[in-house]
């Protein structure tokens, strides 16, 4: 069967053999019909984002983006199955420890890393979104404990599919192995504008699509192409660093996410998926932005409850400001981010467990960690359950 987005070819294996789905070359042809709809959505999809960038400024940017990248990495991980919290991540990350599987909360960690390495390598004009990026934020997602067979870095050398036991079972069996390169060579020649340009959301959606078709590695595929959507965001200037969790969309929306995929596949229909798309985009640009400002409140209020602590106020607003910065911090931690000594950082964590903006979490006289409770449940929202 033949559409516009590729073709199914029977290969052998199985006892009937199986189809493997190979994709046409992007940009689609016949074009994206831009009716007045899917028009509009990407009109209301950009505003958002606008919104978003424009909300961020208020709020310090870099506070923003370490907590906005952990909780599209804790949502991302999630749909592949892991059962990290955000709270397992930050108290991984500031005592080695968490309340979950310690390689799921260190497959989370190493999507977080795997992101701002390729922010920073985009941003500086070290390396441009590409091949060998990819196959850089491959290599770090992965890691180096999953072993040789995941081929970390990697481009796939045999056939994988998606679901099912076997191809011949499978939900969906992406291109053989020596289909990969060229579809991968066109999909980066599309990314760089070689066939005309295409506008920035459309483009990471229909990036977004033909990757997860192609799925080049063996493993880590949909983890890094919804990490695409954010880089190409950055990469076109929609967004001035990935503060964009679109992960919550997909998520909360799974089995559409899915179908709207598959889709393409069967029917050719990528108007389908830019509308849910685009929805997806403007409805987390909007929350994000919610949040954002609910989180602007809540720091102005806090603060000016700390420094109404008379002469112990200088010592706790350092340690309430690194307590935002990481949402949940122990002393020592606190004690040598900011310069102050342990028990001053102690007195100050204490004070701010009295005025109910901290919480220690681990019930014990050693090791101690608080978190900022009212941020925590902000940023939770929608990563639980």
């Amino acid at each position: 069967m033949v559409n516009r987005a590729g073709r199914f070819v029977q290969q052998q294996g199985g006892p009937e053999g199986y189809a493997a789905f190979i994709p046409a070359p992007l940009p689609p042809s016949p074009p994206i019909e831009l009716d007045d709809e899917l028009s509009r959505l990407t009109e209301s999809a950009a505003y958002a984002l606008g919104k978003l960038c424009g909300v961020s400024s208020r709020i310090e940017p870099d506070r923003l983006l370490y907590m906005y990248v952990r909780k599209e990495a804790v949502l991302s991980s999630q749909i592949e199955g892991t059962q990290s919290t955000l709270s397992d991540l930050l108290e991984y990350e500031n005592s080695g420890a968490a309340g979950t599987p310690i390689d799921d909360v260190r497959e989370v960690s190493r999507y977080v890393e795997a992101l701002m390495h390729a922010v920073d390598q985009i941003k500086s004009g070290s390396l441009p979104l590409s091949l060998r990026l990819i196959r850089q934020v491959h290599a770090r997602l992965m890691g180096e404990e999953r072993g040789n067979q995941q081929t970390p870095g990697e481009f796939r050398r045999s056939q994988n599919w998606v679901g099912g036991t076997r191809p011949d079972n499978a939900t969906y069996v992406p291109p053989p192995p020596h289909e990969v390169m060229p579809a991968l060579d066109n999909l980066e020649k599309f990314l760089h504008d070689q066939y005309g340009r295409t506008p920035t959301l459309l483009k990471a959606a229909l990036v977004h699509a033909q990757f997860e078709t192609i799925h080049p590695f063996l493993d880590g595929n949909g983890r890094v192409g919804r990490l695409l959507i954010s880089l190409i965001l950055v990469m076109e200037g929609a967004l001035p660093q990935p503060f964009f969790y679109i992960s919550l969309y997909l998520k909360r929306n799974r089995a559409d996410y899915y179908d709207a995929l598959q889709r393409i596949r069967t029917h050719g229909d990528w108007e389908a998926w830019l509308r849910f798309f685009l929805i997806g985009v403007e409805a987390v640009a909007n929350e994000a932005t919610e949040t954002a400002e609910a989180l602007y409140d809540l720091f102005d209020r806090d603060r000016a409850r700390v420094a109404a602590l008379g002469r112990a106020a200088p010592s706790a607003i350092k340690v309430y400001e690194q307590l935002k910065r990481q949402v949940i911090v122990g002393p020592t931690q606190a004690a040598d981010a900011i310069g102050v000594t342990f028990p001053t950082a102690v007195a100050a964590l204490s004070r701010l467990q009295k005025l109910g903006i901290a919480r220690e979490i681990t019930g014990k006289k050693r090791g101690r960690l608080y978190v900022y409770t009212e941020q925590l449940k902000l940023l939770d929202e929608g990563v639980k359950g």
